[in-house]
């Protein structure tokens, strides 16, 4: 019965986890693209460095059934515009880079940073060229968190009528079948490995001398 129901509904789950899975990773990216130069500021700056990380953090804290309601009013959007999940999720993936990313900054050793100004690197320069790649490890660790959390948090949506694999919850629980349950709980915690396992192998491809001084 299991396999038939999975075989009936096979272009099903695809669609819906393919839609969780981009609803999973852009806000990771859009996330990571805000949270850098804010990262970078608190840095930079011991005064700022408590209001950014606090802030970002306080952001975290906000239920996101709440969030996923007031978005549309805020942004114009209908209530089952997926853009609702796409800004609510961003915002969650902010929190939490932030502070791993500023850290991750602050980790660069400070002659490192010295020696790249002493041979011209602007401010920008330096990010891009040495103090990002040098934290690659930290921001990595980060993403893996982010990228995980959103696929927990993206089936919250469902509760609005978006469709992704939280789609399943509630189909089980108003038919008051186990099975589609149980199946949408797998596919999560299967795209979440995958996504993780990416997330991890791209830090390596990014970090190839951590590899060479693991194996000497």
């Amino acid at each position: 019965m299991i396999v038939d129901w999975i075989a009936d509904n096979a272009a099903r789950l695809g669609e819906l986890t393919a839609w969780h899975a981009v609803l999973s990773v852009v806000p990771t990216v859009l996330g990571l693209l805000i949270a850098i130069p804010l990262a970078w500021w608190a840095s930079r700056s011991p005064r700022v460095y408590p209001l950014i990380v606090g802030a970002s953090g306080l952001l975290y804290t906000v239920p996101s059934i709440a969030l996923f309601v007031l978005l549309p009013q805020l942004l114009g959007t209908k209530i089952l515009d997926p853009l609702n999940v796409v800004v609510a999720l961003t915002v969650y993936s902010v929190a939490l880079l932030v502070r791993v990313i500023a850290d991750g900054l602050a980790s660069v050793p400070h002659d490192t940073v010295q020696a790249a100004t002493a041979m011209g690197y602007r401010a920008w320069q330096r990010l891009l060229h040495v103090e990002l790649p040098v934290a690659v490890p930290a921001i990595g660790g980060g993403l893996r968190v982010a990228v995980v959390s959103n696929v927990s948090i993206v089936t919250m949506a469902a509760l609005l009528g978006i469709p992704q694999l939280g789609s399943l919850f509630t189909q089980g629980f108003s038919l008051r079948l186990t099975l589609p349950i149980v199946v949408g709980i797998v596919l999560c915690l299967v795209l979440s490995v995958v996504l993780d396992v990416l997330v991890h192998l791209g830090t390596r491809a990014l970090t190839p001398w951590q590899q060479k001084a693991e194996t000497a």
